[in-house]
């Protein structure tokens, strides 16, 4: 563990693990008490489709393989920029649901059908609460993800790898609403703080290399 940790340095971005999980459980812990209900007419007009939920639970996937593959084969920039991108939104979202708390009324009683993708529906909705739920971290870490992959020299340049990955992040996207997960509002404002978040992290200039830090100061001084 010592040898790791000293080979990979940048591994104490885990430590958000830290912050992160026992702040959302506590979270989860509160759906029983009163929370502003997120509705929009869009949302009634989307039918349940349970086939989404393959693109829903391979946003986990997803999301890892990204960071993953940063953590090896990319530039400690490149992994830098996407942990700020992932961490940054769902740092919102645990200040957001904690100042409003909020959820959603739009999950079928019933279930239409019954089959294996319908019941891997339930194991979901037993497993998450429908509450919690502005903006979309599953809208929000996809286009991180997505983001990152364009961005990567070598994995951007893929077609096969680039295409994939758009198909992916939309999928996961259109499943959050078609699954009754979460409300068209929470989509729309995944996507715009994922759009906002880009437009920080990969259009503006920031570096984590200590040389031109180092060199910043210097010149400052100066």
């Amino acid at each position: 563990m010592k040898a790791f940790f000293q080979k990979y340095k940048h591994a104490w971005v885990l430590l958000y693990g830290f912050i992160y999980l026992p702040w959302f459980f506590w979270l989860e812990s509160r759906a029983n008490q009163p929370y502003h209900v997120i509705h929009v007419w869009l949302d009634d007009k989307i039918p349940f489709v349970e086939y989404f939920i393959v693109p829903y639970l391979l946003w986990f996937v997803y999301i890892a393989a990204v960071f993953l593959y940063l953590f090896f084969k990319g530039t400690k920039k490149e992994f830098y920029r996407y942990c700020f991108f992932l961490f940054t939104g769902m740092t919102l979202f645990l200040v957001i649901s904690t100042i409003y708390p909020n959820g959603h009324l739009l999950r079928p009683t019933e279930l239409p059908r019954h089959n294996i993708f319908t019941f891997a529906v339930q194991i979901l909705y037993q497993a998450d609460t429908p509450t919690n739920i502005f903006p979309s971290i599953h809208v929000f870490n996809s286009i991180a993800a997505h983001r990152a992959v364009v961005n990567n020299p070598k994995l951007g340049r893929n077609r096969l790898i680039y295409g994939g990955s758009l198909v992916l992040m939309l999928s996961i996207i259109l499943a959050t609403m078609f699954l009754k997960q979460h409300s068209a509002l929470d989509v729309m404002a995944g996507i715009v703080l994922g759009t906002l978040m880009d437009q920080i992290v990969y259009r503006m200039e920031f570096s984590f290399s200590r040389e031109r830090i180092s060199k910043r100061r210097r010149q400052t001084v100066i």
